[in-house]
């Protein structure tokens, strides 16, 4: 598939379509992964083993020449995005059982059970609520 530029144009540099979901910038990637590492932080205390994800997608494509050039544009040839970091906690066969993150605009944590209904939100100041959900999800 090839794109061109006029399919590209009006789209922010560095700020491509993004087929793999949300894309955040880098100062609400640091205050979410801080949010989530108080949560990891609780649950090490509890004797539960917990992981913090953060996923970048790097990107390079080339010029073609067949393109027409704008002279009041540099061409991009990268792209970089920031996906929201994920705090998991996997279970003893080793699938995930639950994923935590942060809801962009809230600052809630967005706690989802591998067998639960739906996502469950837990205010921003209530981490060890968070580690209280968890917690009942171990024990059955």
């Amino acid at each position: 598939m090839r794109v061109t530029r006029g399919e590209t144009e009006g789209q922010g540099e560095n700020q491509r379509g993004d087929e793999c979901g949300e894309v955040i910038n880098d100062a609400t990637a640091e205050s979410q992964d801080r949010a989530l590492a108080v949560v990891q932080r609780l649950l090490t205390e509890h004797g539960i083993r917990a992981h913090r994800h953060n996923t970048i997608s790097l990107g390079l494509y080339g010029n073609h020449v067949d393109l027409p050039t704008w002279p009041n544009r540099p061409d991009s040839r990268t792209w970089v995005k920031r996906h929201p970091p994920e705090l998991t906690v996997k279970g003893p066969q080793g699938w995930r059982d639950v994923t935590v993150t942060v809801g962009p605009r809230s600052g809630c944590y967005l706690v989802s059970i591998r067998n639960g209904s739906d996502l469950q939100a837990v205010g921003q100041g209530q981490p060890e609520k968070v580690v209280d959900l968890i917690l009942a999800v171990r024990e059955t």
